[in-house]
C-alpha cells in the first residue's frame, strides 16, 4: 500500500515535511555527568519526510529500527546514527526523532542537612536534514519561583505608610532552556541546570525544614524579578557557553496575582527552527 502508484493517492498530491509515530515508550539509559547510567522512561516521537509520489510510510518500520538501538546509553550524538538509520530503511531525505524524559538529580536543602531527588523535564532532539545535515537539541525545563518586584514595593509602601502588614505575591514558574549543540561539543543535563540554577536562583525545593522555608523567603525577597528579568538573567548565562551554537528561552510565570500568566520568549537571534510560537507556552503552563 505504501508503494503504490501515485494515481492512487488521496487527496492533494503533495509532500509532507514529517510523518511517523509519536509517543511510543521504552525504558532508555542515559548517561550521567559522573559517567554512570541511569535506566528512564522515555517517550519517542519518530519522523521523516515523505514525497510527493508517495502514498504513504511503514510506521511499525520507525520502531523497528529505534529498537535496534534500544540497548545503547543514549546521547544526543547517538541520535545521527539512528537518523541515517531512518533515513536510509525509510528512503527519505529528512528525519527527526525526540526522546522525551525526566531526569533525576539528588539537591541539597538550602540549610539543613536533608537532600532530594529533583526531577528535570528534558528532551534529545535530533534532525537530520535534505543535505545529510545532522542538528542535536537539548530541551531543558527548570522550575523556579519568582517574587514579583512591583508587588514587593507596594507591600513595603504599605508597611511604611499605612502600617499594615502586606505580603508580595510570588508564583511557581518554569523556564524552558532549549539549545542547539555545536557539532563536536558535548554539553550536559547537569550542565544546563547549573546555568539555570546560577542565573535565576530561587529554584523550587525538595526536601524543607523551617530553616530551609526561611532561607527561600529571604531568596526570594532578594531576587525579586519580572518574567523578563528571567529571561534575560538566563540569556546571560546560556549565552556565554561556547558549545551552544544557539538557543531559546521561554519562561512563564504561573501569576498568583492575575487570573492569566505572564510570558517571555527570548532567542539568540540565529534561530534554525526555534519557532518561538506563543502556543508553545502551553506545554510550559500545563
Amino acid at each position: 500500500m505504501q508503494n503504490t502508484d501515485s494515481s492512487e493517492i488521496l487527496g492533494a498530491n503533495v509532500p509532507i515535511l514529517q510523518v511517523g509515530i509519536s509517543n511510543f515508550r521504552l525504558p532508555l539509559r542515559y548517561m550521567t555527568a559522573d559517567g554512570e547510567p541511569v535506566t528512564l522512561e522515555t517517550s519517542v516521537t519518530g519522523t521523516v519526510s515523505l514525497g510527493a509520489d508517495k502514498k504513504g510510510i511503514n510506521m511499525s518500520r520507525i520502531m523497528r529500527v529505534f529498537y535496534e538501538f534500544k540497548d545503547r546509553v543514549f546521547t544526543p550524538e547517538l541520535l545521527e546514527e539512528i537518523l541515517q538509520a531512518y533515513a536510509e530503511r525509510i528512503d527519505s531525505r529528512r528525519a527527526r526523532l525526540k526522546l522525551s524524559f525526566s531526569y533525576p538529580m539528588m539537591k541539597q536543602s538550602l540549610r539543613s542537612d536533608m537532600e532530594g531527588y529533583q526531577y528535570y523535564e528534558c528532551a534529545y532532539e535530533g534532525e537530520l536534514d535534505d543535505l545529510g545535515r545532522f542538528r542535536k537539541i537539548i530541551h531543558f525545563d527548570f522550575v523556579y519561583s519568582s517574587a514579583c518586584p512591583c508587588s514587593s514595593e507596594l507591600s513595603e509602601h504599605a508597611r511604611e505608610f499605612r502600617n499594615i502588614y502586606a505580603v508580595p505575591h510570588s508564583q511557581r514558574s518554569k523556564a524552558r532552556v532549549s539549545v542547539d549543540v555545536r557539532k563536536g561539543q558535548t554539553l550536559t543535563i547537569e550542565d544546563l541546570q547549573a546555568a539555570c540554577e546560577k542565573g535565576l536562583r530561587t529554584e523550587t525545593q525538595v526536601m524543607v525544614k523551617r530553616e530551609d522555608e526561611q532561607a527561600f523567603a529571604e531568596l526570594n525577597g532578594s531576587q525579586t524579578k519580572f518574567v523578563e528579568d528571567a529571561a534575560r538573567l538566563l540569556y546571560e548565562q546560556i549565552e556565554g557557553d561556547s558549545r551552544i551554537f544557539d538557543f531559546q528561552i521561554a519562561c512563564a510565570h504561573l501569576e498568583s496575582l492575575h487570573s492569566h500568566d505572564a510570558v517571555a520568549v527570548i532567542n539568540k537571534g540565529v534561530d534554525r527552527g526555534f519557532s518561538g510560537n506563543i502556543d508553545d507556552f502551553r506545554s510550559l503552563i500545563c
